[in-house]
């Protein structure tokens, strides 16, 4: 009988199930949004208007389970924008034109233009909406995304007063370069004024509100300090698309340029976006920690099984362990580029005896970092080697295009050309990334093997680490794909 059941159920047929009403609700925001903005975007007016309406109706269907919230929506949208931008204008333009001399970066020069107008008026308001809307909808699909990131409920003045707090923070580290770049007065400028002091608090108020504005999108979505760099970065990023390159020149009464050109023009500003958006994470983040130390965490049944100073030791020294994997990768793109004697005169050395010696402890370094940031971030191994690119990339805009030249005594160069010189450098760390946060995962999943003999150990560790079905992978997609792509195509 039990036999006969069970061909019962394999043989029957798949029930067919309508789209429920929240879902009819998504497909329509998501087209009513999408049109609006493609009629916006996209001339004549009733071309724009279908093709918008079917991206914010293909997402809707795509993502209903994902966007829960309005920054998991955000960057959802903005990485199917950044697929279509691949898949159309670049991908398929390239193979209709047919011509062997204009190859993609070609197309992707052509119609960089077209990929800042998906991301501004396709992927931010559909995917923002999506995601606002999903808090009142709260699709069923959702159980298939897996439990919410966040252990706390959302908290209106813990968004407001850490984000503001880390966007000051960020600014700061921003205004550094912008006060060398004299970029202070022209924002003074917006107000008829040349006043550097002007232009300064401007820039710090604008640093709080997108501080404040981060922690409102982004609180539910945080869960250690790595993925909230992470976050950080790729907020950075769209607000140079959305503030240098767009909202700046309407203000100063110019017209808006979206040309690849101009983009590199403004790649200064685009890695000032990325430090103050890193800044902003960091600090979100361990802020953030405290806030909820101080006013949620104190059931005594939540008690983990090692002290705070032993576990934060075993991360570092996890960390040091698997940056040994990804530093002596990293060091061939160094030996085959020649650049480990430029390394070597950070502590005043020459020969690549000394560089190699030299990279090897910032190799360590950057690895006790990543143990200390990613913990309990990867559930599998496809998102620790993705958490590890993600790093590695972050530590090429940090590393060689800031804190090197400071070591070495010389101004910062944010700009297009110190970028080409160093850009060699960027596949080191996308490979260091990866190669240190996949040992990294065995070392942890080596150590949690001995928690899962005690089974309400081996639960507590279920409910922390991160749960597969989240919006990482938008993160991560708009993260790679846009950090690496803009320094090869504005170069």
């Amino acid at each position: 009988m039990n036999r006969e059941l069970s061909i019962d159920k394999i043989t029957s047929r798949p029930t067919l199930r309508l789209p429920d009403r929240a879902t009819l609700i998504r497909m329509a925001i998501g087209a009513v949004v999408g049109g609006a903005g493609g009629a916006a975007l996209f001339t004549p007016f009733w071309s724009g208007l279908l093709l918008g309406g079917l991206f914010g109706f293909g997402l809707a269907c795509l993502i209903p389970g994902r966007a829960l919230t309005p920054g998991s929506g955000l960057f959802w949208g903005l990485s199917f924008a950044l697929l279509v931008w691949l898949v159309g204008p670049v991908g398929l333009g390239s193979l209709m034109k047919g011509a062997p001399h204009l190859g993609m970066l070609d197309m992707a020069h052509d119609h960089f233009s077209d990929l800042v107008g998906l991301l501004i008026y396709q992927g931010l308001p559909v995917g923002l909406t999506l995601g606002i809307a999903n808090l009142w909808l709260k699709p069923v699909e959702a159980a298939e995304a897996g439990p919410p990131v966040s252990r706390y409920k959302f908290s209106l003045p813990r968004a407001v007063v850490v984000g503001s707090l880390a966007g000051l923070i960020g600014g700061w580290a921003f205004g550094s370069w912008m006060g060398q770049s004299a970029i202070f007065p022209a924002l003074a400028a917006v107000f008829g004024s040349t006043s550097t002091t002007l232009g300064m608090l401007i820039h710090y108020l604008i640093a709080v509100v997108l501080g404040a504005s981060f922690g409102l999108l982004f609180q539910s979505d945080i869960r250690g300090s790595g993925s909230s760099l992470s976050w950080g970065m790729s907020y950075g990023l769209l607000w140079w698309f959305l503030g240098a390159m767009t909202i700046l020149p309407l203000l100063q009464g110019r017209p808006v340029d979206w040309s690849y050109q101009r983009g590199s023009m403004l790649f200064g500003s685009l890695v000032g976006h990325l430090i103050y958006g890193a800044v902003v994470g960091l600090v979100y983040a361990g802020l953030d920690k405290l806030w909820t130390g101080f006013f949620y965490e104190s059931d005594p049944l939540r008690r983990e099984p090692e002290g705070a100073g032993a576990r934060t030791l075993r991360e570092v020294g996890q960390g040091a362990v698997a940056s040994l994997a990804g530093g002596l990768l990293f060091s061939l793109v160094m030996v085959a580029t020649g650049v480990l004697p430029n390394v070597a005169r950070i502590v005043g050395g020459t020969g690549p005896v000394t560089g190699f010696a030299v990279h090897v402890v910032i190799s360590v370094l950057i690895g006790m970092s990543y143990g200390l940031f990613f913990g309990r971030e990867a559930p599998d191994v496809g998102s620790s080697v993705l958490w590890g690119l993600c790093y590695g990339l972050s530590w090429w805009y940090i590393g060689p295009l800031t804190l090197f030249p400071i070591l070495l005594g010389n101004p910062v160069a944010w700009n297009i050309t110190a970028a080409s010189l160093v850009l060699p450098s960027l596949v080191g760390h996308l490979i260091y990334g990866a190669a240190t946060a996949l040992l990294f995962r065995w070392l942890e999943r080596r150590y949690l093997g001995w928690l899962k003999v005690d089974p309400k150990l081996a639960s507590r560790e279920a409910r922390l680490r991160r749960p597969s079905g989240t919006a990482a992978p938008a993160l991560w997609l708009f993260m790679l794909a846009t950090g690496v792509l803009l320094p090869v195509l504005l170069g």
